[in-house]
């Protein structure tokens, strides 16, 4: 059940006093009743982290994976519900070295075996969206124990992105739509036809979609947040970032604390989120526009050429 803005505020200040000074500063400088509901992150740079410092890729790795739990944690002292980080794509596992991806999934279990307690102990569950059920099996029931073991924390949802790609995500929501559309009529004794001709294909909408996507159940992104610089979405979370603030650092991840997630979120607040509509304090009030009729006259008498000058 959703908690009360006051129960959740006071929430917040019980964990407040685990923040460092620095996140303390910019913290209270937030409007708390205007915090993002769900943050993405694209956690890029261990490479390139690793490279500028003449290490191996797989230390970059390791180091991105502290940093993974320092945010987190941040977030829940924040009260910020949902969390979403972008940790291996489905590029990532057709694309990368075998090796690579073996160590990545090796990580993952150690990361999760690691921090379930310190998740228990801030009140942060666990979700995974993508196509887990291609990953090694002794993974997946890694996950399903780290699952099993935070389900019943209340506070920030932590969820892993895990051979994910947007695209694949939409094609798999495609596919689950038509197969509900396949077992109505197969109930019903009709052909699949039969039950769009009754109106299916017009009952088809946004929502439909979105809860047949893997993040059903879950709030859009407010604010998507991508490190080390790059400006590309990379094939994350398309549909539902639609109207998502988006904020670049150069900062690579393996770097980013925090301190870094509520600057970012301090930013966020600085942005006028209008979801194409206007602002209220928009100086374009529709009840005071000109008639299109005027405003044609207008435009027609700007278009006109200047009368030619007379030689004399």
């Amino acid at each position: 059940m959703p908690q009360s803005l006051s129960s959740r505020a006071y929430q917040r200040s019980n964990k407040v006093h685990e923040l460092t000074p620095e996140e303390r500063a910019v913290y209270d400088i937030l409007d708390l009743t205007r915090l993002p509901q769900h943050v993405a992150i694209i956690m890029d740079g261990n490479g390139r982290w690793a490279g500028k410092r003449a290490l191996k890729r797989f230390l970059g790795h390791q180091q991105g994976a502290e940093s993974v739990q320092y945010v987190v944690e941040t977030a829940s002292r924040i009260d910020v519900p949902w969390i979403t980080l972008y940790a291996f794509s489905l590029e990532n596992n057709l694309r990368r070295p075998k090796s690579e991806v073996s160590f990545l999934m090796k990580l993952l279990k150690s990361y999760l075996v690691s921090n379930v307690e310190r998740m228990n102990a801030n009140n942060i569950r666990m979700a995974y969206i993508g196509r887990t059920h291609e990953l090694p099996s002794e993974v997946q029931d890694t996950m399903a124990w780290a699952e099993a073991e935070t389900a019943k924390n209340t506070g920030t949802t932590l969820t892993l992105a895990l051979n994910y790609g947007s695209r694949s995500e939409i094609v798999d929501a495609v596919r689950r739509i038509l197969t509900d559309l396949t077992t109505e009529a197969h109930t019903r004794g009709c052909s699949v036809e039969d039950i769009l001709g009754a109106g299916a294909l017009d009952a088809l909408d946004e929502p439909t979609i979105s809860n047949a996507l893997y993040t059903a159940g879950m709030p859009d992104p407010d604010l998507l947040i991508r490190t080390s610089g790059e400006q590309r979405i990379s094939n994350f979370l398309l549909w539902q970032i639609a109207y998502a603030e988006i904020f670049i650092t150069d900062r690579l991840w393996p770097d980013f604390r925090g301190l870094h997630l509520i600057e970012a979120i301090a930013d966020y607040q600085r942005r006028d989120r209008r979801f194409g509509g206007l602002n209220e304090n928009s100086d374009e009030k529709i009840d005071t526009l000109e008639p299109v009729s005027q405003l044609e006259r207008e435009i027609t008498t700007e278009l006109q050429p200047p009368p030619a000058l007379t030689r004399r």
